[in-house]
């Protein structure tokens, strides 16, 4: 699929990808910035979610390089979790793909209200798991179908998943906020280049706005992932918050 989009359009994409890079790379939830405007300029919701998946990569790609210490940390380590977040990207995909565009729409509506109240609850969720589940060895494998069951989620739609995938990795093991975040920019990144194979031979990516957002992306997953112990996070999750409510509301009430 290529849809042509002039001069203006390009640089509102590009400023949009810029923005959600940043906040991707900081605290998550960028599909609620691009996935409505992708919409906005033309395409169905099943193509604007598959270039989505591809504009998106650079922000979580472009943010790894801020977080060289913290991956060095992990060391192997952060293989099983890219095997699992491969695999469940890999799945999600293929089930988007074998649903077709009808359902896909139809669900819509719902996986934004899911996504975003994921995303909103994901700190409450993670300060009980801490508090009343305790991480423990014997809980490695329950960790690893967790991880790939939202790995899944995330090849199939994926908005909100930072959130709630940083606070499962939290409560696996990975205390350190910024090792967590680390991680969880290189799984999302993972399922992200495999999804996306999957759309693309399915014929499902608009390139000129992929190409138009992943530039801004690219930029935008630097500075947020250079910027993260700096910028508060607090501010940005509600920004998000607010974005995927209106969008939601928007699904329901007002059609796509």
């Amino acid at each position: 699929m290529s849809l042509e989009v002039g001069l203006s359009g390009v640089l509102a994409l590009f400023a949009v990808g810029t923005l959600a890079g940043a906040v991707s790379a900081v605290a998550g939830g960028a599909s609620f910035f691009t996935f409505p405007v992708l919409i906005l300029s033309g395409l169905s919701p099943l193509a604007a979610n598959a270039t989505n998946f591809v504009a998106l990569i650079p922000s979580n790609l472009a943010a790894l390089p801020a977080y060289r210490a913290e991956l060095g940390e992990i060391g192997r380590g952060l293989w099983p979790p890219l095997m699992l977040g491969a695999l469940g990207g890999a799945a999600g995909a293929l089930l988007l793909t074998a649903m077709g565009a009808a359902t896909f729409e139809a669900a819509v509506p719902w996986l934004l209200l899911s996504a975003t109240a994921l995303f909103a609850l994901a700190p409450t969720l993670r300060r009980l798991a801490l508090r009343f589940l305790k991480p423990r060895p014997g809980r490695r494998w329950l960790a690893g179908l967790g991880l790939f069951l939202m790995s899944v989620y995330g090849g199939y739609f994926g908005a909100g998943l930072g959130q709630i995938m940083l606070a499962a990795l939290i409560l696996v093991g990975y205390g350190d906020f910024l090792q967590a975040n680390a991680l969880k920019n290189a799984v999302i990144g993972a399922l992200s280049l495999i999804a996306s194979v999957i759309y693309v031979f399915g014929g499902a990516v608009s390139w000129p706005h992929a190409a138009a957002v992943a530039a801004g992306a690219a930029l935008g997953g630097f500075l947020g992932g250079a910027g993260s112990r700096a910028i508060p996070q607090a501010i940005l999750r509600w920004a998000v918050i607010a974005m995927g409510a209106a969008m939601t509301a928007r699904a329901f009430w007002g059609g796509l």
